[in-house]
């Protein structure tokens, strides 16, 4: 029998099956765990979980017959409104029980991608999250019939809404036509950012990691960039941006990404390509951890796997472990790895050091003294490194840059050396 916790506003029991297979996808304690937190993050109030263990999921209605009795009999007695289940549902295994239960039934994706739904503010992030809706309903349309009027309101059924899924299967695919269209536009403008950030000689540092790590609280420290931080997963939807001047006085771009979680729906990966692919581009990226979460390491493994599938594989890291303070675990770091708390600001200043030194690894701040018959190197050095400073004095242009070591023989003649 499931096990009755609190009560609050939509009554929801979460449901798993337990294959004792190990690894991300599978479920666990530790992921109905986080399934509870999704389902709380939706509104929803868990007031039972119910596993059953077999080889894998029935293929016609996810759990074995008795079990699914046993789950209408908890619902009925217990003014349950939603069950929501731990894996992907096929359009038949959710149609299904439904019959049986007689309640709604939505899996762990679709929770995720209501969650999206109502944290998305740009028209960016409510185009990439309408898309992946629309590309999940797509094929569990077929046969849902008077269910349909389920999806007037409640967990579940934010985004495209009743009118649009209740249309025919050619008008949607219609959107989703068109959403790819406009989300193209999107990539182009992102690209075209990237590539004027370049020109201009700004590097990028991204913030990546497991959702609810802190990322939004480090980038709100570093740059006052006022980004929405709440104890809950997936506060921060929509990217931001923001300028972060490091310790040698370059200015970088710091960029704060959606958070990763196992099982992320495949649909809303490839949806948010255009966002992630910051990632792909940047310079350096920062790793967020929660070392408080016992479950870290696995979050760790999930963020580095999902970076990998993104071609991110060879990029300049530092794995930042924060929230230090709330188990009081206290590491020395290195320039790869950096223990920090972001709420209390502590270890910033070791981050700002490993993040200078790792941006500095290919180049190095020169201090000049160019003469005014060569004044013509000054413009050189703003096309091949970042100009810091410029001062016109009695014997020539005073400079400071932080310039490519390759291109660092052609300014040896003019270097101030320190005495």
């Amino acid at each position: 029998m499931a096990e009755i916790l609190q009560n609050k506003t939509e009554n929801a029991v979460l449901v798993g099956v337990i294959t004792g297979k190990i690894g991300d996808e599978y479920t666990s304690e530790s992921t109905l765990n986080e399934l509870k937190e999704l389902a709380e993050t939706a509104g929803a109030s868990v007031i039972g979980i119910m596993t059953q263990s077999r080889p894998s999921p029935e293929n016609a209605t996810y759990l074995g017959e008795g079990k699914l009795r046993e789950l209408a009999d908890f619902c009925d007695l217990n003014d349950v409104d939603l069950v929501i289940v731990d894996d992907e549902l096929s359009g038949t295994q959710q149609k299904n029980m439904e019959k049986v239960i007689g309640i709604s039934v939505i899996d762990r994706s679709t929770l995720i991608l209501d969650i999206f739904a109502s944290r998305a503010t740009s028209n960016e992030g409510k185009l990439q999250v309408e898309l992946a809706q629309l590309k999940y309903m797509l094929p569990r349309l077929s046969g849902r019939g008077t269910e349909m009027s389920r999806l007037g309101g409640g967990i579940g059924t934010r985004g495209p809404g009743e009118s649009q899924l209740e249309t025919d299967k050619r008008h949607i695919r219609r959107r989703i036509e068109t959403l790819e269209s406009e989300l193209k536009d999107v990539e182009k403008r992102r690209s075209l950012m990237r590539e004027r950030r370049n020109k201009d000689g700004f590097q990028t540092v991204v913030l990546v990691g497991y959702t609810n790590a802190g990322k939004s609280t480090l980038m709100n420290l570093l740059t006052d960039a006022g980004v929405l931080s709440e104890n809950k997963l997936f506060a921060t939807l929509d990217p931001t941006a923001r300028a972060l001047e490091l310790n040698d006085g370059r200015t970088v771009i710091l960029m704060d990404t959606v958070g990763f979680i196992r099982k992320l729906p495949h649909h809303l990966i490839k949806a948010f390509r255009s966002t992630l692919e910051e990632a792909v581009s940047a310079d350096l990226l920062l790793i967020v951890n929660d070392i408080s979460n016992p479950e870290y390491k696995v979050q760790l493994n999930v963020s580095e796997k999902l970076l990998s599938e993104l071609g991110c594989t060879n990029k300049p890291t530092i794995k930042v472990f924060n929230k230090c303070d709330i188990e009081n675990i206290w590491h020395k770091g290195d320039e790869d790895s950096v223990y920090i708390s972001a709420t209390e600001n502590r270890g910033i200043s070791e981050l700002m050091a490993a993040v200078t030194k790792k941006l500095s690894s290919g180049s190095r701040k020169i201090d000049l003294l160019i003469p005014y018959d060569n004044a013509s190197l000054v413009s050189q050095l703003r096309e091949e490194g970042k100009l810091l400073c410029e001062n016109y004095v009695e014997n020539g242009i005073q400079a400071s840059v932080i310039i490519d070591k390759k291109y660092e023989y052609k300014y040896t003649d003019y270097e101030v050396k320190e005495e």
